[in-house]
C-alpha cells in the first residue's frame, strides 16, 4: 500500500482558526486573553447546580434529536414574551450543539451545487466554510470603515437568478453593528417574491448597548417565513464551553434543517439541556445582560480612552474594534502577534474576516473579561 503523503483538501486556504492560534499565543506567553470570544467569568452557580442535579438523577443517555422538549417549550415561550413571535416547540424549534453547527445545517439545507450565497463582509470565518463544502458560491458585499452599515442598493446589484441565501449577523462579530428596523424592511424587500433564504446568525441577541433593540429576522414577516435564526445559550449564559444552541425556523425550513442535523451531531448534551430549561423560566438574568455588558464595554474604552487608539463604541456583542493608524503601519496580524508576545495583551486581527485579507489596521478585543483584567490590559495599551 502506498503512502499518504497528501490528502486533497475540500478547503485548501482553511488553516487552523485564528481564536485557537490567539488563544494558544495567549497561554503560552501568560498574556491577558481579549482576542477569543469568551468570558473569564463562571456562570450562574444555580445553573451548574441544576447539572449536577440532572447527572445525577440519571438524565445521561441521548436527548431527542430535535432536543428536550422541556428545552424546546421553555425557549418558544421565552421568543413570544421577548419578541412576540409564536414558533411550534416541536415542529419549529431544533436544539443543536452550537450555534456553528446551526450555521452550517441552515446552509446546508438549502444550498445547491452552483447556488450563491450573499455575504456581509468582515464575516465570521465560519461562514465561507459552510458555503465551499455544500458547493455553493459566496458572494461578498464589504462593509466599509468605520460605520460598517450595509448599502442595501449594493445588495441588490448581487442578486441574480443563482442567489439561493443571504447570511447576515446581527449583533455583528467582529465590529459590534445592528440590524435596525429599516435593514430588516429592505432585506426584506430584496427577498418578497424570490427564492431566497436569510441565514441568520444572532448570536448576541441580548448584548446591545445605549438604548439599541435586537431586530430579529422572525419580528418581520416575510423575513420570518424565510429565516433560519441561528441562536447560543452559550454567549447569552456564560457557557460558551457547553456549545449548545439553536435554530428557529418555519416548519417546512426545520424539517429539512433536522435531516442534515441527525447526521452531525444528531443530539446535544441531556443534562444541559434540562438545565437550561429550568434557568430559562426566570427571566432576569438575560434581561440583564446588556446593561452587564455595557458596563464592560465602558470600563474597557474607559481603561484604552488615553490610548493612541481610536474607536467607535460598539452597539452589541461582547467585541469592541479599534483602529491603531496612529500607532504604527505593521500588518494587522503582525500587530497582534507582537502585541501578545511583547506586552502581553492579545487580540484578533480583522484582516481574518476578509476572504482577501484586507487590512484596514484594526484590531478586536474581546470585553466579556473580569474588570481587573480590563483595567491591566488598557493602562498597558496606553503605553504603545
Amino acid at each position: 500500500m502506498a503512502e499518504i503523503t497528501h490528502l486533497p483538501s475540500k478547503l485548501p486556504y482553511a488553516g487552523t482558526t485564528i481564536f485557537t492560534v490567539m488563544s494558544k499565543l495567549a497561554t503560552d506567553e501568560n498574556a491577558y486573553n481579549l482576542s477569543q470570544g469568551f468570558p473569564s467569568f463562571n456562570c450562574a452557580p444555580e445553573l451548574t447546580n441544576l447539572v449536577a442535579d440532572y447527572m445525577r438523577r440519571g438524565f445521561n443517555q441521548y436527548a431527542p434529536m430535535s432536543g428536550v422538549p422541556a428545552l424546546k417549550e421553555q425557549l418558544a415561550e421565552k421568543t413570544a414574551s421577548v419578541y412576540g413571535v409564536d414558533y411550534h416547540p416541536e415542529d419549529e424549534v431544533t436544539i443543536v450543539s452550537g450555534a456553528t453547527e446551526a450555521i452550517f445545517c441552515a446552509v446546508t439545507a438549502v444550498v445547491q451545487r452552483g447556488d450563491e450565497v450573499i455575504v456581509f463582509e468582515p464575516a465570521y470565518d465560519s461562514y465561507r466554510p459552510a458555503i465551499d463544502l455544500n458547493g455553493g458560491i459566496p458572494v461578498y458585499v464589504r462593509l466599509s470603515a468605520p460605520d460598517f452599515r450595509i448599502d442595501w442598493e449594493q445588495v441588490r446589484g448581487k442578486i441574480t437568478d443563482k442567489t439561493k441565501a443571504i447570511m447576515v449577523n446581527t449583533p455583528h462579530n467582529p465590529v459590534g453593528t445592528v440590524f435596525s428596523k429599516q435593514d430588516l424592511g429592505q432585506l426584506a424587500n430584496l427577498i418578497r417574491n424570490r427564492d431566497i433564504y436569510v441565514i441568520s446568525d444572532e448570536v448576541y441577541e441580548h448584548i446591545v448597548f445605549d438604548g439599541e433593540k435586537h431586530h430579529s429576522m422572525m419580528t418581520h414577516p416575510v423575513l420570518k417565513e424565510r429565516s433560519f435564526v441561528c441562536g447560543s445559550f452559550g454567549k447569552t449564559y456564560h457557557v460558551t464551553g457547553w456549545k449548545i444552541g439553536y435554530c428557529l425556523a418555519p416548519k417546512p425550513l426545520t424539517d429539512e434543517f433536522r435531516r442534515i442535523h441527525q447526521f452531525i451531531t444528531f443530539s446535544t448534551p441531556t443534562p444541559l439541556q434540562y438545565a437550561l430549561a429550568d434557568f430559562l423560566k426566570i427571566p432576569e438574568h438575560y434581561e440583564t445582560l446588556s446593561a452587564f455588558y455595557q458596563r464592560k464595554r465602558d470600563r474597557f474604552n474607559a481603561a484604552i480612552a488615553a490610548s493612541r487608539f481610536t474607536f467607535t463604541p460598539s452597539n452589541g456583542s461582547f467585541f469592541q474594534i479599534v483602529s491603531y493608524e496612529k500607532i504604527t503601519d505593521e500588518h494587522d496580524y503582525d500587530l497582534a502577534v507582537r502585541l501578545t508576545k511583547e506586552i502581553k495583551v492579545a487580540s484578533i486581527p480583522v484582516s481574518v474576516f476578509y476572504q482577501d485579507r484586507q487590512d484596514d489596521k484594526l484590531l478586536r478585543f474581546c470585553f466579556a473579561k473580569d474588570d481587573e483584567i480590563l483595567d491591566r490590559a488598557g493602562e498597558i495599551l496606553c503605553k504603545l
